[in-house]
């Protein structure tokens, strides 16, 4: 399995389209430079009020399938 880092500070307003019509991925841009594409559904649960902030980890599975999208600070 892979796993690659993130930091994130993207505002409340920003966040919105995860919700949108038509808007089922974003891409991030990991730690290490990779550019990594993820289903919204991952990064809804950790949406505040002020936006998206913090420190997240990716673990995919060898099949470049989500194992795990978990914020870490």
């Amino acid at each position: 399995m892979k796993t690659y880092y993130f930091s994130l500070d993207v505002s409340y307003e920003r966040c919105e389209r995860l919700y949108g019509i038509g808007s089922n991925s974003v891409v991030l841009r990991s730690d290490c430079g990779e550019r990594i594409q993820l289903p919204n559904v991952n990064l809804r649960p950790f949406v505040t009020r002020t936006g998206l902030k913090g420190r997240f980890r990716l673990i995919i599975t060898p099949e470049n399938k989500v194992h795990s999208f978990e914020k870490i600070s």
